[in-house]
């Protein structure tokens, strides 16, 4: 059951992530005056897709504090560095983001990390 809570934050976490990238290219860039700022993230924040994606960010946090039950936090957070690859793979696909060799070399380099710390 402890696999499903890593993956749960895992999931939650990428969710939120590409929900909030996803909505914010819709609305734009943030203007430069402050209170255009404020109203700008307010909008944001009223947004019912933002708002599932800070949701999904306590749904994550509640799976990790599960997870931590179960888990030493040294065995259990190198996992966490799965998000980062899922993120890289589904801003490709989803947002046309950019691939470079760096980026394909890290994402490698976490996952030999992750199969040498299991």
């Amino acid at each position: 059951m402890g696999y499903i809570y890593i993956l749960g934050t895992i999931g939650f976490t990428v969710y939120g992530q590409l929900i909030l990238k996803w909505k914010i290219n819709q609305y734009g860039a943030l203007p430069d005056a402050f209170w255009k700022k404020m109203m700008f993230l307010l909008q944001l924040l009223l947004n019912p897709w933002i708002l599932s994606g800070l949701f999904a960010a306590c749904l994550a946090a509640l799976c990790w504090m599960a997870a931590m039950t179960k888990f030493d936090i040294s065995y259990a957070y190198p996992f966490m560095s799965l998000s980062f690859i899922l993120v890289f793979i589904l801003s490709v696909l989803l947002f046309n983001e950019p691939i470079s060799t760096q980026k394909v070399i890290g994402f490698s380099l976490i996952i030999i990390g992750i199969i040498i710390m299991r």
